[in-house]
């Protein structure tokens, strides 16, 4: 290489957008299309390249279907939803042999996820935004005072700088930008660790024939607590078929135990593999501060996640907009300051954030119950009434389903007086959250309260302290 060569190797190439979104999933690209849709300049900095972005593991399962912002239109992702004849979850317990069937209210879809990738990094760019793939951010910069003012990055072994007024980190779960911020003086919650996860692996298997259980989301418990199988089916004959486990627990080896019960299923015997990716995930509580002058997180790089089932596709969708409009806010103002982007955390515990931190505690709760009893109890739930208190707004067992399933099974009585004491309180969780802080100075008494709850939550569940 030529001396001048090395030199223009060497020299960034530098950017100058308004809002750098790092990461085009959900979050990233619901982000940029809100911003690029007010006229602002947006750049999301995408590490994969044009071909791969969007490739993305994920379960393909999407509860909330019917409602998406409208920075990307509906009907430019509607063509990913493969099957949109889903309405209701299948649970299959084997410890019993016995299938249990919940309706699922609402629009439900299994979607083809790489494809959705493709469509909503389309939307951002339709809205205006820029991408610009290959691209590996390196590195958060930060003014004097901490704000955040933009980020560093190398492509394809060039570097580059991007200098913006917002940064918003989509970059997704364990975010390598959190390892590059100083966040102090700021709220932004640094109460993160890989425990708070779980590891997943999915493959997309084709079958001869088609399955049974098509208008439906199957569910199966691994052989060991906090963990499960699923099967979720994108057509009759095309189905993602994973396993996760919870970080807390001795690893599975996940792709031979994803094989070991694919072998022992009927319906896919000669079955082709067309697809294998793993992943992390966060099953924990939302950040409980996903704000830092200059600078968002947003989808899996705050936990917008439900901890019990690794949904987040709406979610994400739902912060990358709210994030995304406070950036707007601040823009306007010329203030980016965190009590400025605060409003934007409240928006996301008054929408789902809430109700994931208090389903959080059943997701702590499983770590502590015998597996074997915790199926025996859910084969005596009456189906429709477990569905009706999971999906009536609570995020809690109600009293008449404990007292129904009392009376169906006697052998499991202790841990439905655990289930009701946990009910209560996640019920005491979700008021607290409820009333989320309004401003960042009055986040410091709200977490002591919350703390002192989750020590009651450890001494009812049995359960190891998770934060």
């Amino acid at each position: 290489m030529s001396t001048q060569e090395q030199s223009a190797a060497a020299t960034p190439d530098r950017h100058s957008p308004d809002v750098v979104v790092v990461g085009a999933g959900t979050a990233g690209c619901y982000a940029a299309a809100t911003v690029a849709r007010e006229g602002y300049d947006v750049v999301i900095v995408e590490r994969k390249s044009e071909e791969e972005a969007g490739h993305i593991a994920c379960g393909d399962a999407l509860k909330g279907a019917d409602a998406f912002p409208e920075s990307i239109p509906k009907s430019q992702i509607e063509p990913a939803f493969t099957n949109t004849d889903v309405d209701h979850g299948r649970f299959e317990i084997p410890q019993e042999d016995t299938v249990l069937e919940i309706p699922v209210p609402g629009e439900l879809a299994v979607i083809d996820r790489w494809e959705y990738g493709r469509r909503i990094i389309e939307g951002a760019k339709d809205a205006g935004a820029e991408l610009h793939y290959d691209t590996v951010v390196q590195n958060v910069t930060q003014d004097d005072g901490g704000r955040v003012t933009g980020v560093e990055a190398i492509h394809k072994g060039t570097p580059r700088t991007y200098e913006a007024d917002i940064v918003v980190d989509a970059a997704g779960s364990l975010s390598v930008l959190q390892d590059k911020v100083d966040f102090a003086g700021s709220t932004f919650d640094t109460n993160v660790n890989y425990t708070h996860f779980c590891s997943a692996y999915r493959e997309i298997v084709h079958v001869e024939e088609p399955v049974e259980w098509s208008d439906a989301l199957v569910f199966k418990p691994t052989e060991r607590a906090a963990g499960y199988l699923w099967y979720f089916p994108r057509t009759e004959t095309e189905i993602n078929a994973g396993l996760g486990f919870q970080m807390t627990e001795e690893p599975m080896k996940l792709v031979e135990d994803l094989k070991r019960d694919l072998e022992s299923r009927a319906e896919f015997d000669g079955a082709e593999v067309e697809d294998k990716l793993g992943a992390a995930l966060p099953t924990r509580r939302p950040y409980d501060s996903a704000v830092h002058p200059g600078y968002m997180a947003v989808g899996d790089a705050a936990g917008h996640v439900n901890p019990t089932t690794g949904g987040g596709i709406a979610g994400a969708a739902y912060a990358g907009k709210y994030a995304a409009e406070q950036a707007i806010e601040a823009l306007e103002s010329g203030d980016v300051s965190e009590a400025t982007l605060w409003r934007y955390n409240e928006r996301v515990m008054d929408h789902f954030g809430a109700r994931y931190a208090a389903l959080d505690i059943y997701n702590i709760l499983s770590t502590a119950v015998d597996v074997d009893d915790l199926m025996g109890l859910l084969a005596a739930m009456p189906g429709e009434k477990l569905a009706e208190a999971l999906y009536s707004g609570s995020a809690s067992i109600g009293p008449k389903l404990a007292v129904e399933s009392l009376m169906q099974s006697r052998g499991y009585w202790g841990t439905i007086w655990t289930l009701f004491k946990t009910k209560r309180r996640a019920d005491e969780l979700l008021d607290l959250y409820e009333n989320y802080p309004s401003h960042p100075g009055a986040l410091e008494n709200w977490q002591r309260r919350r703390d002192d709850l989750m020590e009651a939550v450890y001494e009812t569940t049995g359960a190891d302290p998770k934060y």
